[in-house]
């Protein structure tokens, strides 16, 4: 494929969270003419727009500072086991000021559309403030959790009170997270995932009535958060090069790796003792350190979300709630698993009330509140904890254009097809990090990311080197590729649960399809693969 004109830039970068602006610094640091674009103020991502009370890593905070562990920022010392939002958007402040990064951004400013243009080989990029501009690379940093779902409620515009979704939390003149007083207020929370279990129990605090609107219970376990002493940080800080090792040796990048044994090998005192240990411990070893079938077992997934069910009855005191407070629709682990901080026990407070929307949905709101069939729950405000268009939402919101005008979102209706997660045919020299089907989005991202954002640099420096200006997957790879992925995620428990992990679309015909977004094999696996594929030339892509 000839190039026929040079480009405003080598590269544009969407996105300026831990991923993106990582690559954006490497790009520039390899010789490569590179813009970064982001709707927001400043750095940060996820943590520049999830500001809301409770917000915090649920990873351990030591595995998640890919820019502590590389020697980026190698003085950086974590306050907590698992950060608050403040604490992290000073760690990527910190990182983005070591990286001069901003120099070689655009922020407060979105792509509209970014439509390849064949005949010159680039990628015609529209900006909502009118700016029109080319690039050679496109590459995708919004990542998996970025795209709000707003539920589109009858009457939300009537109500009178404060409404917003938590990734939107209002903000004062200085564009600072407003510290919402919820004394002698009553609020409504709708949605009890990842999210509003960290919210729930903050707000209860000193709301005069919390309604807690719940559509579907998950399964959560305990943060088991703590301060970080001074030795503990220095231990930690002399370790730096170990941890990153060793994440990089797990599935997930988090500190765990699965017991290998099956759950039915093990005597049931035995199992009970070490299910309590891991529910004892901080952070996703309930989840990410068990037997090894967990999600492959419903035999065995069972055994333990029993043991969940009953740390859960124990936690609430009123039974009824505790039943509504336990799934009946997916198994332990097959969605994200929300970790908490006394969010069962806010239940036993008076001033909460647990409202099934499940059974009998928000019919409409009014001015004052919810309407549920014919009772109104009188509210101050409403917190939308609705979460995400997962993964593939934000590039569903640009308008993008590959081969022939055809548009990502039509050639991925009925679920993703990519090679390595990284490009899809028919859009060239379009990358896609913690995108679909990659090895980054069900995984710790700050880790994952930025290992992705460092393979990606060495492929186009390999291209610039061998005067290579196009690359996009052969069919017979990119299938291969799809196949598998889809095959590795039917084999788990995951496959018939509705995450945010899976896109599920509805047929006219009235089935249901479900695909998932997220490739299931493994961080090791996935880079071994990635290494092989760079090794060989790039095998499997159609450079020129």
């Amino acid at each position: 494929m000839p190039t026929i004109i040079n480009p405003d830039y080598d590269a544009v970068v969407i996105g300026a969270g831990v991923t993106g602006i990582y690559q954006t610094y490497l790009l520039d640091q390899n010789g490569m003419s590179v813009l970064g674009v982001d709707a927001a103020e400043d750095v940060g991502g996820t943590w520049y727009w999830n500001r809301y009370p409770g917000c915090r890593l649920d990873t351990e905070s030591y595995a998640y500072g890919y820019f502590a562990l590389k020697g980026i920022i190698p003085e950086w010392r974590w306050s907590e086991n698992f950060a608050g939002q403040p604490e992290m958007l000073r760690y990527v402040n910190a990182a983005a000021d070591r990286m001069d990064i901003r120099r070689l951004y655009k922020f407060k400013t979105k792509v509209v559309s970014a439509h390849y243009n064949e005949a010159d080989n680039v990628w015609d990029i529209r900006l909502d403030d009118g700016a029109c501009l080319t690039c050679r690379y496109l590459i995708s940093a919004t990542g998996p959790l970025s795209a709000s779902a707003m539920p589109d409620y009858k009457g939300l515009d009537l109500f009178q009170g404060e409404a917003f979704h938590s990734s939107r939390w209002p903000t004062d003149a200085d564009g600072k997270p407003r510290n919402i007083d919820f004394a002698g207020k009553r609020v409504g929370v709708i949605g009890t995932g990842a999210t509003g279990v960290q919210i729930i129990p903050i707000v209860a605090e000193t709301a005069q009535d919390l309604f807690v609107f719940q559509r579907t219970p998950n399964w959560c376990t305990p943060l088991g958060n703590s301060a970080l002493g001074e030795e503990e940080m220095d231990l930690i800080k002399a370790r730096f090069p170990t941890i990153l090792e060793y994440v990089k040796t797990t599935p997930t990048a988090f500190p765990y790796h699965r017991d290998t044994r099956k759950t039915s090998e093990v005597p049931e005192k035995e199992r009970n003792a070490f299910f309590e240990a891991l529910y004892d411990k901080p952070g996703y070893g309930i989840w990410l350190s068990t037997f090894r079938d967990l999600l492959l077992s419903k035999e065995s997934n069972k055994i333990l979300a029993d043991f969940v069910a009953g740390k859960i009855r124990q936690r609430v005191d009123d039974p009824e709630v505790a039943e509504k407070l336990i799934p009946v629709d997916h198994p332990f682990g097959a969605k994200r698993v929300p970790m908490e901080t006394n969010y069962y026990e806010t239940y036993n407070q008076p001033n909460v009330h647990l409202v099934d929307i499940k059974t009998t949905p928000i019919d409409e709101f009014v001015a004052q509140g919810a309407k549920i069939g014919e009772e109104i729950y009188d509210l101050d405000v409403i917190i939308f904890a609705t979460g995400f268009d997962g993964i593939t939402g934000s590039l569903d919101r640009i308008d993008i254009r590959g081969h022939d005008g055809v548009r990502l979102i039509d050639a991925w209706v009925d679920g993703p097809s990519t090679y390595l997660g990284l490009q899809a045919r028919g859009f060239p020299n379009f990358y896609t990090l913690v995108g679909p089907h990659n090895g980054s989005a069900f995984c710790n991202v700050g880790v994952c990311g930025a290992l992705q954002a460092e393979w990606v640099t060495q492929m186009l420096c390999y291209m610039k080197a061998g005067n290579y200006s196009y690359a996009q997957p052969t069919q017979a790879a990119e299938k291969q590729w799809t196949d598998a992925v889809y095959a590795d995620f039917a084999r788990t428990l995951m496959a018939d649960t509705n995450a945010w992990w899976v896109k599920v679309t509805q047929k006219p015909d009235g089935t249901t399809v479900r695909r998932t977004l997220v490739y299931v094999g493994g961080g090791p696996e996935y880079r071994k693969r990635c290494e092989e594929v760079a090794y060989g030339g790039y095998e499997g892509f159609e450079l020129a």
